[in-house]
């Protein structure tokens, strides 16, 4: 019985007593067998409401990486695969779809058949997931670690992003933050999307109770202006690390299958260009870690909105 498949639940000591869910009281979380780490690389991951543009953020972080002469492997965990599409300019085979052409004997597999280079040579895996409600994507992730570390591809890499799907709370959800050192929220200046990052605040607090990762800020992606996210960032302690406005450069980079690195230069362009590679470099350097408190929903309704 392999331990990184079973929940949390179901394990027992030696005596037969249960085990205490790390996360918490009830929870049913993948538990990822802790022999598998990444190793030295600095670890972030992206977490944000459904459609946000995560990937996109993903996307050009790690183009931004890139540009600092650092080796990125970029992680896409969604089974929609559609991380890495602007940096491979292809839509790529899931770790899943590749474990299935070798009835999933997992040894038979060689580096190439699910890692691929993109855009100034950001390396890209799309871990993929289960067929709908017949698995968890966490056992997916941790098994794309690990094929990963066998191949020994984490070695000589100095980034990981995980670029992770929306706000849920399954094991596939929560996964990447038993590897993470930061998780970095994005979120739009709307209630719906400051609401689910209430949730992810949330997450992330009970994983940090037992791993080593931390909240490394906020995102500001789609808007113009912040004033609710930073109304809400103030009650619960966290702060703004980046702000990317709605420009239709970032819309039009998505159709060309580019990264905002490739596109014809403009003003505008330039200067997101330049918060990504400020947010790159901040990031590096370690950045603040934050112990957010979330707020209860009934009070994040009563925060956000006009007198």
């Amino acid at each position: 019985m392999n331990i990184a498949s079973v929940p949390l639940t179901e394990l027992r000591r030696s005596n037969g007593s249960p085990l205490r869910p790390p996360d918490g009281d009830g929870s049913v979380q993948v538990q990822l067998d802790p022999r598998v780490k990444i190793g030295t690389a600095k670890v972030f991951a992206i977490y944000g409401k459904g459609g946000i543009g995560k990937s996109t953020t993903s996307s050009n972080l790690s183009a931004a990486f890139s540009k600092m002469g650092k080796r990125v492997l970029q992680i896409g965990c969604d089974p929609k695969h559609d991380s890495t599409f602007t940096l491979t300019k292809k839509m790529l085979p899931t770790v899943i779809d590749v474990l299935e052409t070798v009835d999933f004997h997992a040894e038979e597999l060689r580096p190439e058949d699910f890692v691929f280079e993109g855009y100034n040579g950001v390396m890209c895996v799309e871990a993929g997931g289960p067929p709908a409600g017949t698995g968890c994507g966490g056992y997916v992730v941790g098994q794309t670690v690990k094929l990963l570390k066998e191949h020994h591809l984490l070695e000589d890499t100095d980034v990981v992003i995980f670029d992770v799907l929306g706000d849920v709370v399954c094991g596939g959800f929560a996964a990447p933050l038993q590897h993470a050192d930061r998780a970095m929220i994005v979120t739009a200046n709307d209630f719906d999307s400051i609401f689910a990052m209430n949730r992810i605040v949330q997450a992330i607090g009970a994983k940090a109770k037992n791993y080593q990762v931390r909240l490394g800020g906020v995102i500001a992606n789609r808007s113009a202006a912040t004033d609710q996210i930073d109304k809400y960032n103030a009650k619960i302690g966290l702060k703004l690390a980046a702000h990317f406005p709605d420009l239709d450069v970032i819309r039009r980079s998505r159709l060309k299958k580019s990264t905002l690195f490739e596109m014809e230069p403009s003003p505008e362009l330039e200067a997101v260009q330049r918060e990504y590679m400020r947010l790159a470099a901040d990031l590096w350097l370690g950045g603040e870690p934050y112990n957010a408190v979330p707020m209860k929903d009934r009070d994040i309704f009563d925060l956000l909105g006009f007198d």
